[in-house]
């Protein structure tokens, strides 16, 4: 990797202090290693711990949609010296862990490892893209204890983070 990995962590919810954790900067710092040790690649990235009503804000402003997501990326444009933010809304995200079963820290790890893919240009449009992303998701997260997000959902229920 030619950059360091630097992560600048902001926490605009409380609801996160509880859900990730003493040390938000140990947890996204040793999820962001990982990712990027698995992808090859590093840089500075800003993540944002929030709520559905910023995220909701986020997604209407830079995306057209108008409700809250679980999870936003923002790629840096070429030349910038970031690749980018992530932004993470906790009352999508706490819902969809209660609803598969899995923890809201290892549910925050899968979309921090998603959203830091989307940084380096994986994208989900097509089924080839989105089973190649899975597969980097599945290897990054098995290196860090965290079961396959993916591995007993169906299609419909896969809820992937798109």
């Amino acid at each position: 990797m030619a950059h360091p990995l630097v992560i600048d962590v902001r926490i605009a919810a409380p609801e996160w202090d509880e859900a990730i954790g003493p040390d938000p900067d140990a947890f996204v710092h040793g999820v962001l290693t990982a990712a990027a040790k698995e992808a090859g690649k590093a840089g500075e990235v800003a993540i944002l711990f929030t709520d559905d009503a910023e995220m909701r804000t986020l997604n209407r402003t830079w995306k057209s949609k108008d409700a809250p997501t679980n999870v936003l990326s923002f790629p840096a444009p070429e030349g910038f010296g970031s690749l980018g933010d992530v932004a993470l809304g906790y009352e999508t995200i706490a819902r969809e862990a209660e609803a598969q079963s899995k923890s809201l820290r290892h549910h925050a790890a899968h979309l921090l490892v998603h959203g830091y893919l989307h940084l380096l240009g994986y994208d989900h449009q097509t089924e080839s893209e989105a089973e190649a992303m899975e597969a980097r998701e599945r290897v990054i997260l098995a290196a860090l204890g965290v079961a396959d997000p993916y591995g007993d959902q169906n299609e419909e229920g896969a809820a992937r983070a798109r």
